[in-house]
């Protein structure tokens, strides 16, 4: 996309080709972990499933890594590449490959060296800790594969190829689902299978993205000779740490919720949750797409300075207005499949017919998805502002709904209200955030 193309094209379609491909892509994208769930529920049991949750924050630290630095660098990318005199988006793409390095380095060691000590850390126990091990194990060594899609898929996707960047995510995560089934079942490769299964699939993504070069419609490229700067680093991160913390909030409320909700429930409450939490990955996802796909439009009409615009059709307000009906609008959807279909969802995971499980769970998406409605303004707002250049407010807030509040949320509501109190913990956040989001949203283009 370049700002031609941005003034000849209708907004409303140019925002739909962007958005729409990318909530496909997120979904699909999301999907990794879900047919993990549903394969390992089905073919492994409970304590392997119980044992994924507590994995999943590891997976939420990397995979939000991969994409501060895709979408931090994109943004820029894209706010440089406005601008005539700024020549920055010529070698971001190779300094955004250079901080990926170090972390690339650190999660794989960490797979190697001490998977073990992760899965204890997360909370497993006894029944657990096997299952854990030998997924995070997996997981982490072939970290190269999942933070080099991210960074590809957000470049490509900022360089004119929407399409391209979603058929990658779609089919990568169509492998994922084919290879689960393949290596759980007739296989009997349990928890390593599954883990080898959605580690292939950032290749095929990648595959998929490299006709992107191979037709050479590519204006990034690596380059040699590009000496490492920390500042163009930091400059990444700030615009792309709001993309982290989304990512470790899902991450960090696990791990809290986890180990709450060991001590009321135990490891069936764990499992419960789990289908959860997986769900809401999906579904997260969806609002995920809407602020990745917006983020091409807004860099460029930050860059070419219309946030000001007094004209009641500015193209950064109707970006705005799209985006907040698609949010709510989705969120309204998914909120009432998953209160009218709660306990079949549940029972899908639910291999050994446990009556407490599915109880547990299909109680507790009506309460916690609830959240939806909240979530997905924030993540749409979060994005807005980073790809406005304003990584100050997005940073905050993306720190208050990860950390600051639902913590203390979640303790406090557990002790008042039980298990109930824990699911409603994410709504209580997420509402109270929503509020500061969207003063800071209206107040940019006001």
């Amino acid at each position: 996309m370049n700002t031609a193309s941005t003034k000849q094209e209708s907004l409303f379609p140019l925002f739909f080709r962007y958005v729409s491909a990318n909530v496909l892509g997120m979904i699909g994208f999301s999907c990794y972990i879900l047919a993990d769930t549903f394969f390992i529920a089905r073919g492994i049991g409970a304590d392997a499933l119980a044992a994924l949750n507590l994995a999943l924050p590891a997976y939420s630290l990397m995979n939000g890594t991969g994409l501060m630095i895709g979408m931090g660098a994109a943004a820029r990318y894209s706010l440089s590449a406005a601008q005539p005199k700024d020549k920055i988006h010529q070698t971001i793409f190779t300094h955004a490959l250079y901080l990926s390095i170090p972390a690339i380095a650190i999660f794989s060691a960490a797979g190697a060296l001490i998977p073990g000590q992760i899965a204890h850390v997360l909370g497993a126990n006894g029944e657990t800790i096997g299952y854990a091990t030998d997924y995070l194990r997996v997981l982490l060594i072939f970290s190269p594969l999942f933070l080099g899609n991210n960074l590809l898929t957000c470049f490509v996707r900022n360089d004119g190829a929407p399409g391209l960047s979603m058929a990658g995510m779609i089919t990568g995560s169509l492998t994922n689902i084919v290879l689960d089934y393949v290596f759980v079942y007739p296989l009997g490769m349990g928890m390593t299978g599954a883990a080898i299964a959605t580690a292939t699939a950032p290749v095929v993504s990648m595959a998929v993205l490299s006709a992107h070069f191979i037709k050479k419609n590519n204006r990034f490229r690596v380059l040699s000779g590009v000496h490492f700067s920390g500042k163009c680093w930091l400059d990444i991160c700030a615009l792309g740490v709001s993309s982290l913390i989304s990512e470790l909030s899902s991450g960090i409320v696990i791990i809290v919720f986890n180990f709450l909700i060991l001590s009321l429930n135990g490891n069936t409450g764990v499992a419960a949750y789990g289908i959860i939490a997986n769900i809401a990955l999906v579904l997260v996802a969806v609002f995920t797409g809407i602020a990745q796909g917006i983020q091409p439009i807004v860099s460029k009409c930050a860059a070419a300075g219309n946030m000001k615009d007094s004209s009641e059709n500015s193209a950064v307000r109707s970006i705005r207005r799209y985006a907040l009906i698609s949010a709510l609008l989705l969120a309204l959807i998914a909120y009432t499949a998953v209160t009218v279909w709660s306990v079949p969802i549940a029972d899908l995971f639910n291999r050994d017919h446990n009556p407490a499980l599915t109880e547990i769970a299909a109680g507790g998406m009506k309460i916690y998805f609830i959240s939806l409605f909240f979530s997905g303004i924030n993540i749409v707002t979060a994005s807005f502002l980073s790809s406005a250049d304003r990584p100050k407010r997005a940073f905050a807030v993306s720190i208050l709904r990860c950390f600051v509040l639902i913590i203390p949320a979640a303790w406090i509501l557990s002790r008042l209200a039980g298990l109930t109190g824990i699911w409603m913990a994410v709504p209580v956040t997420e509402g109270i955030v929503c509020v500061l989001a969207l003063i800071f949203l209206f107040h940019l283009t006001e």
